[in-house]
C-alpha cells in the first residue's frame, strides 16, 4: 500500500449527524427570534465551526454568533449528539483497514470533548491511534487544516516519534465529505478523498480540488488499496 495514515472526518464521513446538529442549531436559532425550516440551509452548517456558520449565513455579529453556539450546545450536549447513525459500511471498512495495517487517525472540526462521547457510543473508538477534533472557543486549534496537523504532532508522539513529518504526510490521505475537509488537507500538505455521500454541496468537492472523489463507503476500501 502507498498510503499508510488515515484520517478521517467525522460528521457526513463516518456518522450521517444530520439529525442531531439541524436540530440543535434551529433549537439556537429560535433562541434568537429566527425561523428556519430550509433543511437545506441548516445542513450547511454540518462541517465548518459553528461561529463562522452562524456569521456567514445570517449575518450575526461575533458575539451574538458565539451566543448562538452556546445555544446550540444547551440542546446538543445531551440529545443531539445521539440523534446520530453510522453509515452503513463503517464498521466493516475501519476493522478492514487496521486489519490491513493502516494507522487510523480521527481529525474533526468537532469540539474534541465530544469525540470519545460518540466514538464510545458507536463502539469505534479502538480502530483509532488518535481522535483529535477542535478547542473550544479561544483555541488556537479551529480549522481542519490546524486539526491534521495535530493529528501528526499525536502520531509523532504516541509510537511514531521516529519518523520524519515529511515523509508521514507523503503516506497520509484525509477523507472527507465537505470542501473544509479538502482545503485542510491541502493547506497541511497531504491529499485528499472526497466522499458524495456525505453533505457536500454540488460540485463542491471538485472545485475544492480533492484528489480522489469515490461514491460510497465500500468505495473508500477499494480506492485505497490502488492509489
Amino acid at each position: 500500500m502507498t498510503k499508510e495514515y488515515v484520517l478521517f472526518d467525522l460528521d457526513g464521513t463516518l456518522t450521517d449527524s444530520s439529525e442531531g446538529i439541524t436540530r440543535s442549531v434551529q433549537y439556537a436559532l429560535d433562541k434568537l427570534g429566527i425561523t428556519e425550516n430550509d433543511q437545506a440551509m441548516l445542513r450547511r452548517f454540518i462541517g465548518p465551526p459553528l461561529d463562522e456558520s452562524f456569521e456567514q449565513f445570517y449575518g450575526l455579529d461575533k458575539e451574538t454568533a458565539l451566543k448562538a453556539v452556546n445555544y446550540y450546545r444547551e440542546r446538543y450536549n445531551d440529545t443531539g449528539i445521539y440523534e446520530n447513525v453510522l453509515f452503513d459500511g463503517i464498521n466493516a471498512l475501519l476493522a478492514g483497514l487496521k486489519e490491513d495495517g493502516y494507522i487510523v487517525a480521527l481529525a474533526t472540526c468537532k469540539p474534541e470533548i465530544y469525540v470519545p462521547r460518540i466514538l464510545d457510543y458507536f463502539n469505534i473508538t479502538g480502530y483509532f491511534d488518535v481522535a483529535v477534533g477542535s478547542e473550544l472557543e479561544g483555541g488556537k486549534r479551529r480549522h481542519k487544516n490546524q486539526v491534521i496537523d495535530e493529528v501528526f504532532v499525536r502520531l509523532q508522539e504516541y509510537g511514531h516519534s521516529g519518523q520524519n513529518l515529511l515523509k508521514m504526510k507523503e503516506k497520509a490521505i484525509m477523507i472527507g465529505d465537505r470542501k473544509d475537509d479538502i482545503l485542510g488537507a491541502k493547506a497541511s500538505g497531504i491529499q485528499s478523498m472526497g466522499v458524495r455521500y456525505g453533505f457536500a454541496e454540488e460540485n463542491e468537492l471538485e472545485k475544492a480540488g480533492a484528489d480522489y472523489i469515490v461514491n460510497n463507503v465500500q468505495d473508500i476500501a477499494d480506492k485505497l488499496k490502488i492509489i
